[in-house]
């Protein structure tokens, strides 16, 4: 019987991804086609993804992460019923990559979920916040709805958990994550402030409290997630989350206190 592979695309979203998309490609030499939509790069990454004979390169002006996943899905004319949903950022380990070829597509399941693990500067840490991820899918049975700042996948039918990871290894400048955070917390901030208590979920509540959820992350990360034991880079790691969160905080203060933002 033919490889599962072979009934997969690969999708990659990307914007200035020129420090993570080699590593990212180089883990999907098994696939005949991998579709790649750019949000006008200016940096080297759509030359990079068009110097790979299997890449399709499409080029779509960034509104939201929902709305260039769906694109990707019903407009890069994929012809597998299989997607591989990826960040530029993740990379496959040898081990989700042998799982994902022993998959029987014939069992009524419409989707896989996996888990991660998070790098710094190439290190994998022993357990970072990012959770499990609905990775793979039948295409027609799945779609993106936008949820805060970013994108949340939703799949008719069953999603089964694969046993292999994914390492998230980023590597571009921490200038970089910064802006990004910025970004997407402005996107978190508006959401959290328009939805009602009763409707948040616990770790949503926390974030809205802000005081608390920037130390409590800080904590958490430390000593239940292990990342002390990890050095320098685990509190790196620590550190950025806790971080991102008293960005959030201060971005749900100024909607509380001033209205919002220009």
């Amino acid at each position: 019987m033919a490889s599962f592979l072979q009934e997969i695309t690969p999708l990659i979203l990307t914007y200035n991804e020129a420090p993570n998309i080699r590593r990212s490609l180089a883990k999907l030499d098994w696939a005949g086609d991998i579709v790649v939509v750019d949000s006008h790069s200016d940096d080297s990454t759509r030359e990079i993804c068009r110097g790979v004979p299997r890449v399709r390169v499409f080029e779509r002006t960034f509104d939201n992460h929902a709305a260039q996943w769906n694109f990707a899905l019903g407009e890069a004319g994929i012809a597998t019923g299989w997607v591989l949903a990826l960040d530029a950022d993740y990379v496959l380990s040898d081990a989700i990559v042998s799982e994902l070829g022993r998959i029987d597509p014939r069992e009524p399941v419409s989707g896989y979920s996996a888990a991660f693990r998070y790098c710094v500067g190439g290190r994998p840490l022993r357990g970072p916040l990012y959770p499990p991820v609905t990775v793979l899918y039948r295409r027609k049975r799945a779609h993106y709805v936008q949820d805060g700042h970013t994108q949340r996948i939703v799949v008719r039918g069953e999603v089964l958990a694969l046993r292999g990871k994914i390492f998230h290894d980023d590597r571009k400048p921490l200038t970089s994550w910064l802006r990004a955070q910025d970004r997407y917390m402005r996107l978190e901030s508006a959401h959290l402030h328009q939805t009602r208590w009763k409707k948040l979920r616990a770790p949503d509540r926390l974030r809205k409290l802000v005081v608390v959820s920037p130390v409590a992350v800080l904590l958490y990360c430390l000593f239940v997630k292990g990342c002390i034991v990890d050095g320098r880079a685990g509190l790196y790691y620590a550190l950025q989350r806790m971080l991102a969160e008293c960005l959030l905080s201060l971005r749900i203060l100024e909607l509380t206190i001033v209205g919002k933002p220009e």
